[in-house]
């Protein structure tokens, strides 16, 4: 069973950043665990509140997390942001 990844404007810019801080690595590992099935743990992912209600977030690092919306009857999972600030 596989997830399709979308990705939002501001992920796909996150993405260089990602790639420039040399944590490349770490995100496509989190990545392919939400294309494979994006309610496995570990790493464990918190539920949002607030205005990304309905969201999900795992950690690339300390710093850093993966923010992303599950929408289970289309199969997708849409990468909001790849980086430290979000809103």
């Amino acid at each position: 069973m596989s997830w399709t990844l979308a990705y939002t404007k501001q992920a796909t810019r996150d993405a260089r950043k990602i790639a420039r801080s040399g944590l490349k690595p770490q995100a496509r590992k989190l990545l392919d665990l939400l294309a494979s099935d994006p309610y496995r743990t570990p790493p464990p992912y918190e539920k949002l509140v607030g205005d990304l209600a309905g969201a999900c977030s795992r950690r690339i690092n300390i710093q850093h997390r993966l923010v992303y919306q599950v929408l289970d009857d289309i199969k997708t999972v849409k990468v909001i942001r790849m980086w430290t600030h979000y809103k």
